[in-house]
Protein backbone atom coordinates (compact mmCIF):
# COMPACT_ATOMS: atom_id res chain seq x y z
CA UNK A 1 0.00 0.00 0.00
CA UNK A 2 2.79 2.15 0.73
CA UNK A 3 4.83 2.21 -2.68
CA UNK A 4 1.75 2.30 -4.00
CA UNK A 5 0.20 5.25 -2.46
CA UNK A 6 3.50 6.90 -3.15
CA UNK A 7 3.19 5.68 -6.76
CA UNK A 8 0.38 7.88 -6.67
CA UNK A 9 1.46 10.80 -4.96
CA UNK A 10 4.75 10.76 -7.72
CA UNK A 11 2.72 10.89 -10.00
CA UNK A 12 0.04 13.90 -9.26
CA UNK A 13 3.70 15.64 -8.09
CA UNK A 14 4.66 15.06 -11.85
CA UNK A 15 1.05 15.72 -13.96
CA UNK A 16 1.44 19.34 -11.27
CA UNK A 17 4.83 20.17 -12.57
CA UNK A 18 3.74 19.75 -16.12
CA UNK A 19 0.59 22.04 -15.49
CA UNK A 20 2.96 24.67 -14.12
CA UNK A 21 5.06 24.59 -16.61
CA UNK A 22 2.57 24.71 -19.24
CA UNK A 23 1.14 27.49 -17.81
CA UNK A 24 4.39 29.29 -17.87
CA UNK A 25 5.13 28.26 -21.41
CA UNK A 26 1.40 29.69 -22.50
CA UNK A 27 1.65 33.07 -19.97
CA UNK A 28 5.29 33.32 -22.28
CA UNK A 29 4.08 32.63 -25.29
CA UNK A 30 0.49 35.00 -24.69
CA UNK A 31 3.06 37.57 -23.45
CA UNK A 32 5.30 37.51 -26.32
CA UNK A 33 2.13 37.34 -28.57
CA UNK A 34 0.83 40.76 -26.89
CA UNK A 35 4.24 42.24 -27.05
CA UNK A 36 4.76 41.04 -30.70
CA UNK A 37 1.31 42.92 -32.16
CA UNK A 38 0.78 45.37 -29.47
CA UNK A 39 3.14 46.81 -26.91
CA UNK A 40 5.74 47.13 -28.69
CA UNK A 41 4.09 49.84 -30.63
CA UNK A 42 3.91 51.47 -27.14
CA UNK A 43 6.40 54.14 -25.59
CA UNK A 44 5.66 55.01 -22.09
CA UNK A 45 6.91 56.97 -19.38
CA UNK A 46 6.29 58.24 -15.92
CA UNK A 47 8.67 61.41 -16.10
CA UNK A 48 5.85 63.86 -17.36
CA UNK A 49 4.13 66.88 -15.98
CA UNK A 50 1.69 69.26 -16.66
CA UNK A 51 2.39 72.91 -18.00
CA UNK A 52 0.52 75.54 -18.87
CA UNK A 53 0.70 79.51 -19.88
CA UNK A 54 1.62 81.65 -16.64
CA UNK A 55 1.14 84.96 -17.66
CA UNK A 56 2.94 87.45 -15.89
CA UNK A 57 1.36 90.98 -14.88
CA UNK A 58 3.91 93.54 -14.21
CA UNK A 59 2.93 97.24 -13.67
CA UNK A 60 3.89 99.35 -16.65
CA UNK A 61 4.47 102.27 -14.70
CA UNK A 62 5.90 103.94 -11.70
CA UNK A 63 3.37 104.31 -9.07
CA UNK A 64 1.27 103.31 -5.95
CA UNK A 65 -0.70 100.21 -5.54
CA UNK A 66 -4.15 101.64 -4.68
CA UNK A 67 -6.18 98.89 -4.77
CA UNK A 68 -6.46 94.93 -5.45
CA UNK A 69 -9.58 93.17 -6.46
CA UNK A 70 -8.23 89.59 -6.61
CA UNK A 71 -5.87 87.25 -4.63
CA UNK A 72 -4.16 83.41 -5.43
CA UNK A 73 -6.65 80.57 -6.27
CA UNK A 74 -9.02 83.07 -7.71
CA UNK A 75 -10.51 82.50 -11.41
CA UNK A 76 -10.37 85.75 -13.33
CA UNK A 77 -11.86 86.48 -16.75
CA UNK A 78 -9.98 87.95 -19.18
CA UNK A 79 -10.53 91.84 -19.30
CA UNK A 80 -11.01 91.88 -15.48
CA UNK A 81 -10.15 94.06 -13.29
CA UNK A 82 -7.44 92.95 -11.30
CA UNK A 83 -5.72 96.08 -9.36
CA UNK A 84 -5.75 100.03 -9.51
CA UNK A 85 -2.83 102.43 -9.53
CA UNK A 86 -3.10 105.95 -7.81
CA UNK A 87 -3.64 108.37 -10.84
CA UNK A 88 -2.29 111.43 -9.37
CA UNK A 89 0.95 112.18 -10.69
CA UNK A 90 -0.98 110.61 -14.39
CA UNK A 91 -3.72 112.94 -14.02
CA UNK A 92 -1.52 116.17 -13.57
CA UNK A 93 0.51 115.11 -16.45
CA UNK A 94 -2.66 114.90 -19.03
CA UNK A 95 -3.74 117.92 -17.92
CA UNK A 96 -0.53 119.46 -18.83
CA UNK A 97 -0.32 117.84 -21.88
CA UNK A 98 -4.00 119.35 -22.68
CA UNK A 99 -2.83 122.30 -22.04
CA UNK A 100 0.79 122.62 -24.00
CA UNK A 101 -1.40 121.23 -26.72
CA UNK A 102 -4.17 124.06 -27.12
CA UNK A 103 -0.88 126.76 -26.25
CA UNK A 104 1.01 124.31 -29.44
CA UNK A 105 -2.19 125.52 -31.64
CA UNK A 106 -3.08 128.67 -30.58
CA UNK A 107 1.38 129.56 -31.28
CA UNK A 108 0.70 128.10 -34.67
CA UNK A 109 -2.22 130.11 -35.68
CA UNK A 110 0.42 132.91 -34.73
CA UNK A 111 2.59 132.16 -37.61
CA UNK A 112 -0.42 131.77 -39.44
CA UNK A 113 -1.28 135.35 -38.92
CA UNK A 114 2.23 136.57 -39.23
CA UNK A 115 2.67 135.14 -42.02
CA UNK A 116 -0.39 137.20 -43.58
CA UNK A 117 0.85 140.27 -42.31
CA UNK A 118 4.09 139.92 -43.50
CA UNK A 119 2.60 139.13 -46.76
CA UNK A 120 1.02 142.37 -46.36
CA UNK A 121 3.78 143.98 -45.52
CA UNK A 122 5.34 142.79 -48.75
CA UNK A 123 2.61 143.91 -50.94
CA UNK A 124 2.92 147.62 -48.92
CA UNK A 125 6.47 147.60 -49.99
CA UNK A 126 6.04 147.06 -53.84
CA UNK A 127 3.68 149.51 -54.20
CA UNK A 128 6.17 151.72 -52.63
CA UNK A 129 8.60 150.40 -55.13
CA UNK A 130 6.39 151.44 -57.65
CA UNK A 131 5.60 154.64 -57.03
CA UNK A 132 9.64 155.76 -55.95
CA UNK A 133 10.70 153.76 -59.91
CA UNK A 134 7.77 156.34 -61.19
CA UNK A 135 8.97 159.52 -59.35
CA UNK A 136 12.97 158.51 -60.63
CA UNK A 137 11.55 157.98 -63.92
CA UNK A 138 9.71 160.99 -64.02
CA UNK A 139 12.51 163.56 -62.62
CA UNK A 140 14.98 161.43 -65.26
CA UNK A 141 12.91 163.05 -68.09
CA UNK A 142 12.68 166.54 -66.20
CA UNK A 143 16.44 166.45 -65.91
CA UNK A 144 16.69 166.51 -69.31
CA UNK A 145 14.74 169.73 -69.70
CA UNK A 146 16.91 171.36 -67.33
CA UNK A 147 13.71 171.51 -64.80
CA UNK A 148 15.53 169.43 -61.96
CA UNK A 149 18.58 169.94 -60.38
CA UNK A 150 20.71 166.55 -60.14
CA UNK A 151 20.64 166.88 -56.34
CA UNK A 152 16.87 165.90 -56.48
CA UNK A 153 17.57 163.61 -58.89
CA UNK A 154 20.25 161.96 -57.00
CA UNK A 155 17.37 161.80 -54.12
CA UNK A 156 15.34 160.40 -56.36
CA UNK A 157 17.41 157.39 -57.12
CA UNK A 158 18.39 156.72 -53.24
CA UNK A 159 14.14 156.64 -52.63
CA UNK A 160 14.09 154.11 -55.40
CA UNK A 161 17.08 152.13 -53.66
CA UNK A 162 15.59 152.21 -50.24
CA UNK A 163 12.18 150.91 -51.70
CA UNK A 164 13.91 147.82 -53.34
CA UNK A 165 15.62 147.12 -50.14
CA UNK A 166 12.40 147.54 -47.92
CA UNK A 167 10.85 144.69 -50.68
CA UNK A 168 13.92 142.06 -50.09
CA UNK A 169 13.43 142.97 -46.37
CA UNK A 170 9.86 142.30 -46.47
CA UNK A 171 10.36 139.88 -49.07
CA UNK A 172 12.96 137.45 -46.55
CA UNK A 173 10.54 138.23 -43.85
CA UNK A 174 7.41 136.51 -45.30
CA UNK A 175 9.60 133.72 -46.51
CA UNK A 176 10.86 133.19 -42.86
CA UNK A 177 6.81 133.07 -41.74
CA UNK A 178 6.20 130.80 -44.47
CA UNK A 179 9.16 128.20 -43.50
CA UNK A 180 6.91 127.83 -40.36
CA UNK A 181 3.72 126.31 -41.72
CA UNK A 182 4.69 125.31 -45.41
CA UNK A 183 2.44 122.41 -46.50
CA UNK A 184 0.97 122.28 -43.81
CA UNK A 185 -2.41 123.61 -41.91
CA UNK A 186 -2.75 123.99 -38.28
CA UNK A 187 -3.94 121.06 -37.57
CA UNK A 188 -1.29 119.20 -39.60
CA UNK A 189 1.38 121.39 -38.09
CA UNK A 190 4.78 119.53 -36.63
CA UNK A 191 4.69 121.29 -33.55
CA UNK A 192 0.90 120.65 -32.85
CA UNK A 193 1.44 116.80 -33.67
CA UNK A 194 4.34 116.57 -31.34
CA UNK A 195 2.29 118.05 -28.79
CA UNK A 196 -0.64 115.42 -29.57
CA UNK A 197 2.04 112.70 -29.43
CA UNK A 198 2.88 114.01 -25.53
CA UNK A 199 -0.80 114.12 -24.95
CA UNK A 200 -1.36 110.49 -26.46
CA UNK A 201 1.69 109.38 -24.16
CA UNK A 202 -0.22 111.10 -21.00
CA UNK A 203 -3.39 109.47 -21.90
CA UNK A 204 -1.98 106.02 -21.97
CA UNK A 205 -0.01 106.56 -19.06
CA UNK A 206 -3.18 107.24 -17.18
CA UNK A 207 -4.79 103.73 -18.57
CA UNK A 208 -1.80 101.98 -17.01
CA UNK A 209 -3.40 103.12 -13.44
CA UNK A 210 -6.32 100.15 -14.19
CA UNK A 211 -4.51 96.46 -14.92
CA UNK A 212 -7.03 93.58 -16.44
CA UNK A 213 -6.57 90.22 -16.42
CA UNK A 214 -4.70 89.22 -19.93
CA UNK A 215 -6.68 85.56 -20.20
CA UNK A 216 -8.86 83.65 -18.66
CA UNK A 217 -7.13 81.85 -15.82
CA UNK A 218 -6.18 81.15 -11.88
CA UNK A 219 -4.45 84.03 -9.94
CA UNK A 220 -0.73 82.62 -8.79
CA UNK A 221 2.15 84.20 -7.34
CA UNK A 222 0.67 87.53 -6.14
CA UNK A 223 3.26 89.70 -4.40
CA UNK A 224 2.17 93.05 -4.41
CA UNK A 225 0.48 94.90 -1.54
CA UNK A 226 -2.18 98.06 -1.22
CA UNK A 227 -0.03 100.89 -0.34
CA UNK A 228 3.26 99.38 -2.01
CA UNK A 229 5.47 101.45 -4.60
CA UNK A 230 6.25 99.61 -7.44
CA UNK A 231 8.81 100.65 -10.51
CA UNK A 232 7.52 99.88 -13.89
CA UNK A 233 8.71 96.32 -14.89
CA UNK A 234 7.83 95.19 -11.29
CA UNK A 235 5.99 91.85 -11.33
CA UNK A 236 2.70 92.02 -9.30
CA UNK A 237 1.11 88.40 -9.81
CA UNK A 238 0.48 85.85 -12.89
CA UNK A 239 -2.30 84.32 -14.28
CA UNK A 240 -2.44 80.69 -14.84
CA UNK A 241 -4.34 80.07 -18.23
CA UNK A 242 -6.08 76.17 -16.75
CA UNK A 243 -8.02 76.03 -19.94
CA UNK A 244 -5.21 75.20 -22.26
CA UNK A 245 -3.09 73.31 -20.60
CA UNK A 246 -0.78 70.68 -22.27
CA UNK A 247 1.73 67.48 -20.90
CA UNK A 248 5.50 67.96 -21.45
CA UNK A 249 6.47 64.27 -21.02
CA UNK A 250 10.86 63.50 -21.30
CA UNK A 251 11.42 60.21 -22.78
CA UNK A 252 15.15 58.56 -23.68
CA UNK A 253 16.74 59.52 -26.63
CA UNK A 254 16.37 55.82 -27.83
CA UNK A 255 12.05 56.02 -27.49
CA UNK A 256 11.85 58.24 -29.83
CA UNK A 257 12.84 56.62 -33.50
CA UNK A 258 8.70 55.92 -34.22
CA UNK A 259 7.51 59.04 -32.26
CA UNK A 260 5.69 61.36 -34.70
CA UNK A 261 3.50 64.46 -34.82
CA UNK A 262 -0.25 63.48 -34.54
CA UNK A 263 0.38 60.13 -32.84
CA UNK A 264 -2.22 59.36 -30.33
CA UNK A 265 -1.52 59.33 -26.80
CA UNK A 266 -3.20 58.60 -23.17
CA UNK A 267 -2.55 60.36 -20.22
CA UNK A 268 -2.96 58.98 -16.52
CA UNK A 269 -2.46 61.71 -13.91
CA UNK A 270 -1.68 60.90 -10.30
CA UNK A 271 -4.52 63.70 -8.75
CA UNK A 272 -6.94 60.95 -9.87
CA UNK A 273 -5.04 58.25 -10.11
CA UNK A 274 -6.39 55.39 -12.70
CA UNK A 275 -9.87 56.19 -12.60
CA UNK A 276 -9.28 59.35 -15.01
CA UNK A 277 -7.59 58.95 -18.86
CA UNK A 278 -6.71 61.55 -21.01
CA UNK A 279 -6.78 61.55 -24.47
CA UNK A 280 -4.09 63.43 -26.66
CA UNK A 281 -1.66 63.61 -29.43
CA UNK A 282 1.80 64.55 -29.72
CA UNK A 283 2.10 68.44 -30.93
CA UNK A 284 6.20 68.54 -31.01
CA UNK A 285 9.39 67.22 -30.26
CA UNK A 286 11.85 68.87 -28.40
CA UNK A 287 14.59 70.91 -30.72
CA UNK A 288 17.42 69.43 -28.27
CA UNK A 289 17.88 66.85 -24.73
CA UNK A 290 17.16 68.94 -21.23
CA UNK A 291 20.48 69.02 -20.44
CA UNK A 292 21.67 70.96 -23.74
CA UNK A 293 19.11 73.88 -22.57
CA UNK A 294 20.60 73.93 -18.71
CA UNK A 295 21.92 76.62 -17.33
CA UNK A 296 25.48 75.00 -17.33
CA UNK A 297 25.02 72.46 -20.13
CA UNK A 298 27.25 69.23 -19.90
CA UNK A 299 31.16 69.69 -21.44
CA UNK A 300 31.68 66.39 -22.31
CA UNK A 301 34.80 66.60 -24.28
CA UNK A 302 37.06 67.56 -20.97
CA UNK A 303 37.85 65.16 -17.91
CA UNK A 304 36.53 61.88 -17.99
CA UNK A 305 33.67 61.13 -20.14
CA UNK A 306 30.67 58.60 -18.83
CA UNK A 307 28.04 58.07 -21.43
CA UNK A 308 24.57 59.12 -19.63
CA UNK A 309 21.10 58.21 -21.66
CA UNK A 310 19.59 61.67 -22.36
CA UNK A 311 15.67 62.84 -22.78
CA UNK A 312 13.96 65.39 -24.50
CA UNK A 313 10.76 67.08 -24.09
CA UNK A 314 7.69 65.77 -25.99
CA UNK A 315 4.66 68.27 -26.31
CA UNK A 316 1.84 66.29 -26.02
CA UNK A 317 -1.95 68.52 -26.44
CA UNK A 318 -4.43 67.12 -24.52
CA UNK A 319 -8.44 67.13 -25.49
CA UNK A 320 -10.05 69.91 -24.18
CA UNK A 321 -13.33 68.38 -22.66
CA UNK A 322 -11.19 65.59 -20.97
CA UNK A 323 -9.87 68.84 -19.32
CA UNK A 324 -13.01 70.70 -18.64
CA UNK A 325 -14.23 67.65 -17.31
CA UNK A 326 -11.40 66.96 -14.67
CA UNK A 327 -8.84 70.08 -14.11
CA UNK A 328 -5.23 69.59 -13.86
CA UNK A 329 -2.83 72.14 -12.36
CA UNK A 330 0.55 73.34 -13.36
CA UNK A 331 3.68 70.74 -12.62
CA UNK A 332 1.29 67.66 -11.58
CA UNK A 333 2.79 64.26 -11.77
CA UNK A 334 1.63 62.15 -14.92
CA UNK A 335 2.07 58.92 -16.58
CA UNK A 336 2.20 58.78 -20.81
CA UNK A 337 1.81 56.33 -23.19
CA UNK A 338 2.60 56.92 -26.72
CA UNK A 339 1.16 54.63 -30.06
CA UNK A 340 3.75 54.18 -32.44
CA UNK A 341 2.47 52.12 -34.73
CA UNK A 342 1.35 54.50 -37.23
CA UNK A 343 4.98 56.43 -38.17
CA UNK A 344 3.52 57.95 -41.35
CA UNK A 345 3.09 61.82 -39.31
CA UNK A 346 6.40 63.96 -39.52
CA UNK A 347 9.09 64.35 -37.16
CA UNK A 348 9.08 67.85 -37.15
CA UNK A 349 6.35 70.83 -37.09
CA UNK A 350 6.07 73.71 -38.40
CA UNK A 351 3.81 74.89 -35.82
CA UNK A 352 2.60 74.55 -32.06
CA UNK A 353 -0.58 75.15 -31.69
CA UNK A 354 -0.71 75.17 -27.96
CA UNK A 355 -3.87 78.07 -28.15
CA UNK A 356 -4.35 81.69 -27.85
CA UNK A 357 -2.38 83.65 -25.74
CA UNK A 358 -3.21 86.83 -26.90
CA UNK A 359 -3.34 89.48 -24.34
CA UNK A 360 -6.37 91.74 -23.06
CA UNK A 361 -4.86 94.78 -21.97
CA UNK A 362 -7.48 96.77 -21.34
CA UNK A 363 -6.31 99.74 -23.61
CA UNK A 364 -8.46 102.21 -25.14
CA UNK A 365 -5.86 104.98 -24.74
CA UNK A 366 -5.85 105.50 -28.59
CA UNK A 367 -9.51 106.17 -28.57
CA UNK A 368 -9.97 108.75 -25.52
CA UNK A 369 -6.87 110.53 -26.97
CA UNK A 370 -8.66 110.71 -30.16
CA UNK A 371 -11.38 112.36 -28.42
CA UNK A 372 -9.79 114.66 -26.51
CA UNK A 373 -7.83 115.76 -29.30
CA UNK A 374 -10.40 116.74 -31.62
CA UNK A 375 -12.09 118.80 -28.47
CA UNK A 376 -9.08 120.68 -28.04
CA UNK A 377 -8.83 121.37 -31.74
CA UNK A 378 -12.25 122.53 -31.87
CA UNK A 379 -11.92 124.65 -29.11
CA UNK A 380 -8.89 126.36 -29.97
CA UNK A 381 -10.45 127.08 -33.80
CA UNK A 382 -8.53 124.53 -35.04
CA UNK A 383 -11.12 121.89 -37.10
CA UNK A 384 -9.02 121.55 -40.63
CA UNK A 385 -9.34 117.73 -41.74
CA UNK A 386 -6.07 115.69 -40.49
CA UNK A 387 -3.87 114.77 -44.11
Amino acid sequence: MSDASNSNNNSRRQRGFLIFGAVIVIAALAYGAYWFFDARFYETTDDAYVSANIVAVTSRENATVMALHVDNTQSVKRGQLLLEMDPSVVNVNLGSAEANLARAIRSVKGEFSRAQSSGAQVAQAEVALSLARTDYQRRQQAAKDGAVSAEELAHARDNVRAAEAAVASAQGGHQQSLSQIAGTDVANNPDVLSAEASLRSAVIAQSHMRIVAPVDGVIAQRTVQVGQQVAAGTPLLAVVSLSNVWVDANFKEGQLQDMRIGQPVTVNADIYGGKVTYRGKIEGLGAGSGSAFALLPPQNASGNWIKIVQRVPVRIALDPEDVAAHPLRVGLSVSVSVSVKDTSGPQVTSQVGAGSTKADLGDDANAKADAIIARILAENGATEARK
